[in-house]
């Protein structure tokens, strides 16, 4: 075998090189994460979704209502659920996540469950209280009751398998120890007799 001479220096091919210690990346060209979606928590996020939409589906089904106020407050909670855990479900199983890596989605993800939980089971007792007693109504209360055991549930295992977000620590870089001697090298001129 021929050896390869480098560019002066002695070096080898940078094929050579790259051969050995590189190793490509799995799973590049995929557009989804199907690993996120068999998790726990990934099958509680698809179950908030489709609860949140049956929930927001059959409260816009009602025909009349006599205090609509609940029933509009009920359906802002509902849709915004849908829409903003389809939206992070989308995120966390394609490789936005990557991409947008300067935002914590874990801390995103806790925050934005336990305020939807606690919303929705707000207006899901609000709506249940002040409904006019279809079986349309009373079903969407059901499902709004249903999605915000989801919600929490999902809250208990985010605590459970990584704990409160606010009790993790930042890794911080190891500080280097200066001596006085370093500190008195760094201030002296480095013309001055004495300095090698």
């Amino acid at each position: 075998m021929p050896h390869s001479q480098g560019h002066g220096n002695g070096a080898t091919e940078p094929d050579e090189v790259y051969k050995a210690t590189t190793e490509p990346i799995q799973d590049t060209g995929s557009c989804c994460n199907l690993t996120h979606l068999c998790t726990h928590r990934g099958i509680l996020k698809v179950l908030e979704v489709i609860l949140s939409f049956l929930a927001f589906v059959l409260e816009e089904v009602v025909e009349n209502c006599m205090n609509c106020h609940a029933l509009y407050f009920f359906e802002f909670v509902s849709c915004s659920a849908f829409l903003l855990t389809f939206f992070l479900l989308i995120i966390l199983t394609t490789p936005l996540k990557r991409k947008v890596n300067r935002v914590n989605w874990t801390q995103v993800d806790f925050w934005y469950t336990a305020v939807i939980a606690i919303f929705f089971f707000i207006a899901s007792i609000v709506f249940a209280a002040l409904n006019d007693g279809s079986g349309v109504e009373k079903a969407s209360v059901a499902f709004g009751f249903l999605a915000s055991i989801a919600f929490t549930v999902d809250i208990v295992l985010h605590v459970k398998e990584e704990g409160l977000p606010w009790t993790k620590k930042e890794d911080k870089p190891a500080e280097s120890k200066k001596g006085s001697e370093n500190v008195k090298a760094e201030t002296e001129p480095l013309n001055e007799p004495g300095n090698v």
